[in-house]
């Protein structure tokens, strides 16, 4: 009796749920996403013909495991605010929650930003959204502490708001990609970047600040 996993009857419980964790975990272990769907469906333990019910190409897979990161990444951030007070502090927090996910998952930051996927304007629909949203969080805290006048912006002038949400942006993404790519020292530990993390949040928050409250 044949009981391969290529020959595995389709009979799993959730078995998008297990070909996106069999793909994130080959992500995880190897970083690369120049993963068959039949390398994925393998792993999950089904067989390859099972995989087409939920993506009809590896391309959809991706932008799937794509997706759980985005989401993931959103949920942080607000719950980042959640727990923060004032505009200076919530502003820290989400930058924190953001470098944090990124250092803790590198192989999904390199997917979700790389050319893994298409330009923004190719995204999936349901990617593009949650991306949108998670970019509409860190807006959301700047535009509310530029009326509350915590930071020198004026949040009637959609350019300066829109300048200071992707410079905001570039240098927690920048400091991302730095430290996971190991431009950072290697032998720097956790509680380090956890500092270092803190201070590029510093500096952020420092450029946004009204002249008579920078140090």
């Amino acid at each position: 009796m044949n009981t391969s996993a290529s020959a595995a009857p389709y009979h799993h419980g959730d078995l998008r749920r297990a070909l996106l964790d069999s793909a994130t975990a080959i992500l995880t272990e190897t970083g690369r996403w120049d993963f068959s769907l039949r390398e994925v469906a393998r792993r999950a333990g089904v067989s390859h013909a099972a995989s087409y019910r939920h993506f009809t190409d590896k391309e959809a897979l991706i932008a799937a495991v794509a997706l759980t990161g985005y989401e993931t990444l959103h949920t942080r951030m607000t719950a980042a605010i959640d727990e923060a007070t004032g505009a200076v502090g919530t502003l820290r927090a989400i930058g924190q929650a953001y470098i944090g996910f990124g250092v803790a998952n590198p192989a999904l930051y390199r997917l979700m930003f790389g050319q893994a996927l298409p330009s923004i304007e190719g995204l999936p629909p349901a990617v593009l959204a949650v991306l949108t949203e998670a970019r509409a969080v860190l807006r959301g805290v700047i535009l509310a502490g530029a009326r509350a006048g915590a930071f020198a912006i004026d949040p009637e002038d959609e350019q300066e708001v829109s300048v200071a949400v992707v410079t905001a942006w570039s240098l927690v993404h920048g400091f991302t990609l730095l430290t996971i790519d190991r431009v950072v020292d290697r032998e720097v530990r956790p509680q380090v970047i956890d500092a270092l993390a803190a201070r590029v949040a510093e500096r952020l928050i420092i450029g946004l600040l009204p002249t008579q409250g920078r140090k």
